[in-house]
């Protein structure tokens, strides 16, 4: 506990009921936290007030404070920007800070006589240059494909002092070169083609593809058809690469598009950008996990467009932050124009949304040594079940059982996606003497579950689990709510439906059935944790029905009993081991008499 809190509430007592900026100070004066206020008093007071209910990250804040300062505003949109120029200014711990460990990339034309056009991480060359970009993919990507298209060279070759030396190098006879080289081009026509280059890495190119066009049937008009094969090329090029990388004809104008993946150790957000009807760049950033109810969207948004020159015309999200109206007041008093927020729910645009969630996949699949789908795939599940965050560690329970004999239940735990087989644990259903799924569902669930409560057993008998699926429907899963209410246990329920043909077709709350045929990743996730939980309790189940054959076998030899199978088959585990017994190792482990134990010993051998 803070010894502070008692000079710091009488403090805020005093506090102005106006809007500002507060600032959180350490003893030594450093600033731990900056934040924004509509009601200065009654914000600051919620830090210091005697019963808090405080997140674990406010909590750790508050213990540091030693004193705090203000700044009063005449509104809360000044408040707001002034939040956003402390932030940056000073980076205090406890505020979420953009850590984007790239640096910035840049197209060079360099100012030759046949200009050559490069990817540079910064503009120490002389030369003309585009950017900065904050995606080096993108850069690249971008001077891969102006060259490759225009046909300009790339090689080490300096013009015009190396033209007419040396033969033409590969790239111009696979015609991704014109062969200046060659001395048939002249520098003007030269920089014509560069300067149409640099206009397809700008604009996408859309306009001059008809201008192409045009010269080309200008050109064979003309007879010129060594002219206009090379326009044909140079324009079925840009199209190929508008097809692959949506370059051009993306759908939208001049949007951002902010995608965002949630993973166990944080937040990755990808922010798409096209300008001009085409990608134009691409930024990634890795935030830490929200704390409680914290607004990570807005937080991002405000640190990410404050004072950010080109601002676009729309930003692609997929909720609105909580000071959605201060955000766009800011955008546009920095736009000087119109700025919309927008939540689409179907089309192209809601298309765009699901590409820039999969690239901030990706990049959290990369950092976690998982797969962009896996990523995708548990992020689906939590929005389809209405869960706040994706299930990281996932239970599913089935019950296999021949008639009322070798009643068995197997649970299979999924740990971000995949299975943890060490977590895997077999049941024997002891309270159900005739075969009764629910009744048998219940008892296993209840000696599960009340693991957690003692704190009795391994490290993954005790934990609790995100997510517990059932094989089974609505009955199952109407079974077991009872069961974590009566418990005091708080842990999303559903079950795993089958069609006729065993195959999974929904997942089951208690009173309907949620379609997931159209979430592949979704589907594809649920069919697996199904098929495995099916597998493994029905392996489960045969096992102990051999064991039982095996054990009436031994039932046979007078003077073996119930116990003394029991102890064979603990000691020995399978029938091979069994065999491998000799009749002295036998009668040691069931202690019986060497006439027993040969007796034994022969029906082992037979079964």
């Amino acid at each position: 506990m803070n010894p502070r809190l008692p000079y710091l509430r009488e403090k805020t007592a005093k506090l102005t009921s106006s809007p500002g900026v507060y600032i959180m100070r350490r003893k030594d004066s450093s600033i731990i936290y900056i934040g924004k206020a509509k009601n200065l008093h009654n914000r600051v007071s919620s830090y210091f007030r005697e019963n808090p209910d405080h997140t674990p990250k406010v909590a750790a804040m508050v213990s540091n404070v030693y004193d705090y300062d203000f700044i009063v505003t005449d509104s809360e949109f000044e408040a707001l920007l002034l939040e956003c120029s402390l932030i940056k200014q000073h980076k205090p711990k406890y505020n979420i800070l953009l850590k984007d460990d790239k640096g910035y990339h840049y197209i060079r034309i360099s100012d030759e006589e046949y200009p050559r056009i490069t990817n540079e991480k910064n503009t120490k060359q002389s030369g003309r240059y585009l950017g900065p970009y904050t995606s080096g993919a993108i850069t690249k990507e971008a001077v891969n494909e102006a060259n490759r298209v225009f046909m300009l060279p790339t090689c080490r070759r300096r013009f015009p002092q190396d033209i007419g030396k040396g033969r033409p190098c590969l790239n111009y006879h696979i015609k991704q070169c014109m062969g200046v080289c060659r001395g048939r081009i002249s520098a003007e026509d030269y920089r014509k083609t560069v300067d149409e280059a640099v206009e397809f890495i700008r604009s996408g190119s859309a306009q001059s593809v008809e201008r192409m066009e045009a010269d080309m049937n200008k050109a064979a008009e003309e007879l010129d058809f060594e002219k206009a094969a090379i326009l044909r090329d140079r324009i079925n090029a840009i199209r190929k690469a508008s097809e692959k990388q949506k370059i051009i004809n993306s759908g939208v104008e001049s949007a951002d598009v902010v995608g965002i993946a949630e993973y166990p150790d944080g937040l990755y957000i990808s922010v798409l950008m096209y300008r001009e009807d085409r990608l134009f760049d691409k930024a990634v950033f890795e935030l830490p996990l929200p704390d409680g109810n914290e607004d990570i969207l807005g937080s991002f948004m405000l640190q990410f467009y404050y004072k950010k020159p080109d601002i676009p015309k729309t930003i692609i999200i997929d909720h609105m932050p909580v000071d959605s109206e201060l955000l766009v007041e800011m955008l546009e008093a920095q736009a000087k124009r119109k700025v919309k927020l927008h939540v689409p729910q179907k089309g192209r645009q809601l298309e765009l949304l699901r590409l820039a969630k999969n690239n901030s996949a990706e990049y959290a699949a990369i950092k976690n040594d998982r797969t962009g789908r896996e990523v995708i795939a548990l992020e689906q599940l939590a929005q389809s079940l209405g869960l706040p965050k994706p299930p990281r560690y996932i239970e599913a329970y089935d019950i296999s059982n021949l008639s009322s004999e070798s009643m068995v239940a197997g649970m299979v735990v999924f740990e971000d996606g995949r299975p943890l087989k060490k977590a895997y644990k077999r049941f024997t259903i002891k309270e159900q003497e005739l075969q009764n799924d629910y009744g048998s569902m219940r008892e296993v669930l209840k000696r599960r579950l009340t693991h957690i409560l003692t704190g009795e057993g391994d490290e993954y008998f005790t934990r609790t689990p995100d997510l517990i699926l059932l094989d089974g429907g609505k009955g199952h899963v109407n079974t077991i709510a009872p069961l974590l209410k009566e418990l005091g246990l708080d842990i999303p329920l559903f079950g795993m439906v089958k069609d006729d043909k065993h195959r999974t077709r929904a997942i089951a709350t208690g009173g309907r059935e949620i379609q997931i045929n159209e979430l592949r990743q979704v589907f594809d996730l649920v069919t697996r944790i199904q098929d495995e939980v099916h597998r493994y309790s029905v392996s489960f189940m045969h096992s102990r029905h051999k064991k039982k054959t095996y054990s009436s076998e031994l039932l046979k030899v007078r003077g073996i009993g119930e116990k003394k199978a029991a102890k064979l088959f603990m000691k020995y585990k399978t029938i091979a081991n069994l065999r491998r017994a000799t009749p002295e190792e036998l009668a040691v482990t069931a202690g019986v008499g060497n006439d027993v134990a040969e007796e034994l010993w022969r029906v082992i051998q037979e079964m």
